[in-house]
């Protein structure tokens, strides 16, 4: 007869626990915090256009900028990573938020571009650590079954501040200047953090990992209030997935990387490449608005896909799509077209996003380091960001923006490669 220890029982009635009034209030209080997270991505993209155009920031500052912003996500993630596995889940997210609404808050007031970068920086470390903190959490929480589901539709809902965030800007931008936009969403992210502060569970996961196993009880008790799946239902779950963590941080690390690397280089780019191309600024940012429509699309088809078809297959194909779509954008003569296949194109790119930022990356990895797992693959794509804005000044200076879409198709056929070559297939599988 199996022997099944304690440990070991309480895990499997929460991996079929069907969804609870528990589950559902972490979700929401982490997805909204997923959707200021999407939004500060166009706050940093429109603020860019804005500061170089009014003369604020040379085009060489505003690079700095956008990179102190990603040197911050790299550094929050890592740290989050860390102490998120030593410490326990709950008590990093509830810093991570404080920290970026008050740095978030405080950069409105900012009196030269140099401040507002170390703003921006301090900002960022937040929300890197929300990043990792948001996506895992819900990976942890949700039944087996449907975790690829409620981990995309979470990336789907989370996504609504792409344009969201980016009409925000549209609307404050041109009447209040770029200042209030940072007053607005720095107070709704302090908001958040004030509900969230008492309201949040600690992972039953992560307790049990460190055997506490009388508190993981009490919280998976309170996720059995709806009951369970049934054995039929739940039997394709069967199977654990153990990833090596070599392997984890491998497949992770380059597909985190390449998503990150090629969404944020046309999010954070496209309405300064608009203006180069005769756009106007008020018109690029609409533009930029009707593209970033796409965002909540592409999420909510990427955690469809990812459920009916696999992770691997959705994301080998993804990567291809994006970077054929991307080469297609380069070409394009028409501020019409252009915009169709921004549309298009960030369909894909976040459709990617919600398979492998939120659904893969956290399935790629153990309990006992899934946080540092998932910290240093997230970080490692936000450490080849910073690079990123000297390297698309570079091009833009000296080449063309049409090898930018070279160098997005290049690695995002270079990701499809070793996601398809060396990844595993995780879709509803325990992974512990």
């Amino acid at each position: 007869m199996e022997n099944i220890t304690p440990s070991i029982s309480l895990q499997k009635r929460m991996d079929s626990a069907k969804e609870s009034p528990l589950f559902y209030r972490v979700f929401a209080l982490a997805t909204a915090g997923l959707v200021l997270d999407a939004s500060d991505i166009y706050l940093a993209s429109a603020t860019n256009t804005v500061i170089t155009t009014t003369k604020f920031a040379t085009i060489s500052q505003s690079s700095e900028f956008l990179s102190a912003g990603f040197l911050g996500l790299f550094l929050g993630s890592i740290l989050a990573g860390f102490l998120g596995d030593a410490l326990g889940r709950n008590k990093i997210y509830a810093i991570n938020l404080f920290v970026f609404g008050f740095f978030t808050f405080m950069a409105g007031f900012s009196p030269n571009i140099a401040i507002l970068t170390y703003l921006r920086f301090g900002a960022s470390l937040g929300l890197g650590a929300e990043i990792v903190t948001g996506f895992a959490l819900i990976n942890e929480f949700a039944p087996v079954l449907h975790r690829g589901r409620w981990a995309g539709g979470a990336s789907a809902i989370g996504n609504l501040g792409a344009p969201l965030g980016l009409l925000l800007c549209t609307l404050l931008i041109s009447q209040l200047g770029w200042r209030s936009v940072y007053f607005v969403i720095g107070s709704l992210a302090l908001i958040l953090w004030l509900v969230r502060l008492h309201n949040f569970p600690e992972s039953p996961r992560w307790l049990l990992a460190k055997g506490r196993q009388q508190e993981a009880a009490t919280l998976i008790s309170s996720m059995e209030v709806n009951g369970a799946y049934s054995t039929e239902e739940h039997q394709q779950t069967g199977k654990i997935v153990v990833t090596s963590l070599k392997r984890g941080l491998f497949v992770g690390i380059v597909a985190a990387a390449v998503t990150t690397i090629a969404q944020y280089t046309f999010t954070s780019w496209v309405p300064t490449l608009l203006v180069k191309q005769g756009v106007n600024l008020s018109h690029s940012l609409w533009f930029s608005t009707v593209m970033m429509l796409g965002a909540p699309i592409g999420a909510v088809l990427g955690s469809l896909l990812v459920e009916q078809f696999g992770r691997k297959k959705t994301i080998v194909i993804g990567f291809l799509l994006t970077a054929v779509l991307g080469i297609v954008y380069a070409y394009q003569t028409s501020s019409g077209m252009a915009m169709f296949i921004g549309f298009l194109l960030t369909v894909c790119l976040y459709a990617m996003n919600a398979s492998i930022l939120s659904v893969y990356v956290p399935e790629l990895f153990q309990t006992k380091f899934r946080f540092r797992g998932e910290g240093l693959a997230v970080g490692t794509g936000k450490m080849l960001t910073i690079l990123m804005p000297f390297a698309v000044v570079w091009i833009l200076t000296e080449l063309s923006s049409t090898f930018i879409f070279y160098g997005m198709a290049t690695i995002t056929i270079l990701g499809a490669l070793i996601v398809g070559i060396f990844g595993p297939e995780t879709k509803q599988h325990p992974v512990e």
